[in-house]
């Protein structure tokens, strides 16, 4: 049994949020939902137009949270290699042999910045290590240290120069999280920050043992029967097919939310319990994350993408439709 209490699990939580907030303006859903998927011990993809501060707020919690950091900038002509690392030729007291050189996914926690501006194959090679923080180069195995993250930004599909990520990469992501425009009064606030003579940084409030003891916790919260057959029923209702599909999935969807789906809203929903002071996952921290959790996962069909129907949609009808009792 993890002996962190619940209050200092919050106390340590609001000091990271507090902290990413000296540089951050605004996007205050945006770093919980970040916030919730490191916990939980998960990935996140965030996309929006560029700008928008998302590469800031990711080297930002990487100095709050006192983590080996490494920034990988995705362009067409990067190679796995340059991700992985590779095999060198060492010559040493007259003895020449292969030596591993690691590459920049080597740290705690990589921002994979503009990762839809790659080619296919190079995404491809960040698959095995989010999925089980590992690197294969050369028939050799490579463990990366604990915690793990990979937090990814990717602009609109629309603009030139990009990539569609494949759908088996989207699915190894735990959130995606759209990052929108901000305000007028935030806009304000931001040129203060960034023109002024001194520039607001974080400062570590937490390390990486803090962060598996927190993620040790939430995964010790109970969740009713009743709340994972509400989980298990939203997931496979995201699918055409099923009968508890609702009208926009059954016209617009193509695929439906993988089992990855389901464990992001039970892992989310019991770090989004354990931020609100509860010991036990209730409906309500379901419908928080639901979105964030499952929009990546819906595959629309030709018809959803020519009339521009938005996961979004089909989500919130899902929620609306969905008995909770």
């Amino acid at each position: 049994m993890n002996e962190l209490p619940v209050e200092e699990f919050r106390e340590r939580a609001a000091r990271i949020e507090t902290e990413v907030g000296k540089v951050i303006v605004g996007q205050t859903d945006v770093v919980r939902h970040v916030l919730v998927s490191i916990l939980a011990g998960g990935h996140v993809l965030l996309e929006g137009v560029p700008g928008l501060g998302k590469t800031m707020l990711i080297r930002t919690l990487a100095q709050a949270l006192d983590l080996k950091f490494s920034r990988i900038q995705f362009t067409p002509d990067l190679m796995p290699a340059d991700i992985l690392g590779t095999e060198i030729l060492s010559d040493q007291d007259g003895r020449r042999d292969f030596r591993f050189r690691p590459g920049p996914i080597f740290a705690n926690l990589v921002l994979a910045d503009e990762i839809n501006r790659a080619t296919p194959k190079t995404q491809s090679a960040l698959l095995e290590a989010m999925q089980e923080s590992s690197v294969s180069v050369a028939e050799q195995t490579h463990q990366l240290e604990e915690p793990f993250f990979v937090l990814a930004t990717q602009n609109p599909l629309e603009m030139e120069g990009t990539y569609p990520l494949p759908e088996a990469q989207l699915d190894r992501f735990f959130f995606k999280v759209n990052v929108s425009l901000p305000g007028v009064h935030e806009m304000v606030e931001i040129f203060d920050r960034t023109t002024g003579k001194e520039t607001p940084a974080a400062t570590p409030v937490a390390s990486g043992a803090d962060i598996v003891q927190m993620r040790e916790l939430a995964r010790e919260v109970p969740i009713a029967s009743h709340v994972r057959e509400y989980i298990a029923m939203l997931v496979l209702a995201t699918h055409p097919e099923n009968p508890q599909a609702t009208p926009l999935v059954k016209k617009y969807v193509r695929y439906g939310a993988s089992p990855r789906g389901g464990q992001a809203l039970v892992l989310g929903a019991k770090v989004t319990a354990l931020l609100a002071g509860r010991y036990n996952v209730a409906f309500e921290d379901i419908l928080q994350i639901a979105p964030a959790a499952l929009r990546h996962r819906l595959i629309l069909n030709f018809d959803g993408l020519a009339e521009g129907i938005r996961p979004e949609d089909v989500i919130g009808e899902l929620v609306a439709e969905s008995k909770v009792s």
